[in-house]
């Protein structure tokens, strides 16, 4: 059912025309009607019509102004006249505004069904051809990704020269141009039989996968086939690429954990400086996923008991011992962190072996979430597996992790008496010459002092008490209330010197931040 709107000031003919046409034989549902233009327009506002049905001749606001509003606010809305003036002038007029229907009073019944039969038929053409137009879109959204997706395969696999990648990329509005190039691959495994592997585990993988990744205009993720997925970072340079794979292919096993049956195994190619040796970051990356342990992962118990055992352990305690403990305390929290397990699973090599790699793996993301580079402070990660094998005892595993954490909390302590204040202000300044552009990112903060995003945006937080976005924005607020108070540019002028690029938007910041809308708090300024 369309809906319809009735305008007319004689109620004799509004009220006949209301009970006497069969709507619904026409297709449409009666939702209001109106004596004016005026008393009209908020109630079509309300109730959305597709068709208005107006007289020309009304107090107030007649129906050719009524119409030129409605035309503007409400394009797609159709529009019959109904006139008692057979004059060339209204006709003309009506024309000029696009008016559907022009027909003259008295009309009967019949005339006007007719005229919302064929009404109809037009909005039923729009309606058909906005779902084609959708449709449309869809298809071609669905082809770009296509093409997109063959693009970058054939880029990471080496079936293009640099200069067609270049050109390729323009046409498809990428930018893989960069100061260097890294390439992760992760292989989905089911954790069952072939046989009985399910089909949409793996689309469930790819979609967490892809969750998290989107965001990021620095990596591109490629389907190689249902099993194997293809990370392609760039970077501003080497360091930086390492400590994004670092965190990309720790994010990945920490999101596949206990959400899925599936075992991510993850292979890393080094660093590469041209678009050409792109491949061979692949062929490394391909290598070193042959050479992926299970045992760098978390191991799954395969029992109910253990199970239960586990859940005893107590894994915030880790971790506020890594943020707030001393290595003279260790033995202490050690023995509170196992006192929960009974004695049977303390003897438990799989329990041991969850133990050791709970804290090894606890223990990197605390020092990477510090910024630290995880090799360099905890190179006991790359030998993960010997150790598994070397340990059988539980006073084995408290040697090792001691060693490790206090490896952890000597970074720690470093980090506070080195502070990152050159750094901090050096990013500040740069925020302070570009926080008039709308697009200025986090992204572009972090390289141009030279750390990748993520350190950047945990150092700047930890350090400054403020997420680069919360100082953004008071940085552009202050700088709004500046201009609001020594000049006299209008809201909209005001909201693009300061980085809006939308005034409605600016005007929700600022009255969120201040508790004043520009205009007011300006008139507070002039009391």
């Amino acid at each position: 059912m369309y809906k319809v709107f009735l305008v007319e000031d004689e109620i004799v003919t509004r009220e006949g025309i209301r009970d006497n046409v069969n709507w619904r034989a026409a297709g449409f549902e009666f939702c209001g009607e109106a004596p004016d233009g005026e008393m009209a327009l908020s109630l079509i506002e309300t109730t959305h019509p597709d068709v208005l049905i107006t007289d020309i001749k009304m107090p107030f606001m007649d129906g050719l102004q009524l119409s030129r509003i409605v035309r503007k606010r409400m394009p797609g809305v159709k529009i019959i006249i109904l006139s008692g003036h057979d004059e060339f002038s209204y006709a003309q007029e009506a024309v000029k505004l696009g008016v559907t229907e022009y027909l003259l009073k008295p009309v009967s019944a019949r005339d006007l069904q007719q005229a919302l039969l064929a009404v109809a038929r037009q909005l039923d053409d729009d309606r058909y051809a906005q779902e084609n137009v959708e449709q449309l879109r869809a298809q071609l959204a669905d082809n770009r990704q296509l093409v997109t997706e063959k693009f970058l395969l054939r880029l990471v696999t080496g079936d293009l020269t640099a200069s067609e990648a270049i050109e390729e990329s323009r046409r498809l509005g990428l930018d893989i141009i960069a100061a260097g190039y890294q390439v992760i691959v992760v292989k989905i495994e089911v954790c069952q039989q072939p046989e009985q592997a399910d089909f949409q585990e793996y689309q469930y993988v790819r979609r967490l996968l892809a969750e998290l990744v989107n965001h990021n205009a620095d990596v591109f993720l490629i389907k190689k086939d249902l099993e194997e997925l293809v990370l392609l970072l760039k970077g501003s340079n080497e360091h930086q690429l390492a400590q994004e794979s670092l965190f990309l292919t720790k994010l990945i096993r920490e999101q596949a954990a206990g959400r899925t049956r599936c075992i991510l195994r993850v292979g890393t190619g080094r660093a590469q400086r041209r678009i050409g040796d792109i491949p061979l970051s692949l062929a490394e990356a391909m290598a070193a996923l042959q050479q992926d342990s299970p045992l760098s992962r978390q191991p799954v118990p395969d029992n109910e008991a253990d199970k239960a055992e586990l859940l005893k352990l107590d894994k915030s305690a880790l971790e506020n011992f890594l943020r707030f403990g001393v290595p003279g305390d260790f033995e202490t929290f050690f023995d509170a962190f196992l006192a929960p397990l009974s004695a049977s699973a303390r003897r438990s090599y799989l329990i041991k072996n969850y133990i050791f790699i709970d804290i090894v793996l606890t223990t990197a993301k605390f020092v990477h979430q510090l910024g630290g580079i995880v090799d360099e402070v905890i190179p006991e990660i790359n030998a993960v597996e010997t150790l598994l094998m070397n340990i059988k005892t539980v006073t084995q595993i408290r040697e090792e992790a001691r060693k490790i954490i206090a490896s952890a909390l000597a970074f720690r302590d470093a980090l506070a008496g080195n502070s990152y204040t050159a750094t901090l202000q050096q990013a500040r300044e740069f925020i302070e010459q570009r926080y008039h552009q709308p697009d200025i990112s986090l992204n572009e903060v972090a390289a141009h002092i030279n750390l990748s995003p993520s350190h950047f945006s945990a150092v700047f937080s930890r350090e400054t008490g403020e997420t680069f976005k919360e100082y953004l924005t008071r940085v552009r607020i202050d700088k709004a209330k500046e201009l609001l108070k020594t000049t006299n540019l209008k809201s909209f002028e005001i909201s693009d010197q300061v980085g809006y690029a939308d005034p409605h938007y600016f005007s929700v910041v600022f009255k969120k931040s201040t508790g004043m809308s520009p205009t007011q708090f300006k008139l507070h300024g002039q009391m």
